[in-house]
């Protein structure tokens, strides 16, 4: 199973829309509030070198920011 995980803080539009995005296709995803948790943080900057949001993480491979295109492409949608 792919496993997705993004990235993001409450009031970023382009989180929405990466979320809103997910349930619309019923992708399972995690979520890790950066603007609360210092780790998750630490951890998307580690993979990204990004402090922006939304930072999505399918099964490794990294998109910074909400690339639809992308995001289709790595979930083969």
């Amino acid at each position: 199973m792919t496993k997705v995980l993004i990235y993001n803080t409450p009031n970023c539009i382009y989180c929405q829309m990466a979320k809103k995005f997910f349930k619309d296709h019923n992708v399972a995803y995690e979520e890790k509030d950066v603007s609360v948790d210092d780790e998750a943080r630490e951890e998307m900057i580690a993979k990204s070198g990004q402090l922006g949001v939304p930072v999505v993480d399918i099964d490794g491979k990294i998109i910074v920011g909400f690339d639809e295109s992308a995001i289709k492409e790595l979930l083969k949608l």
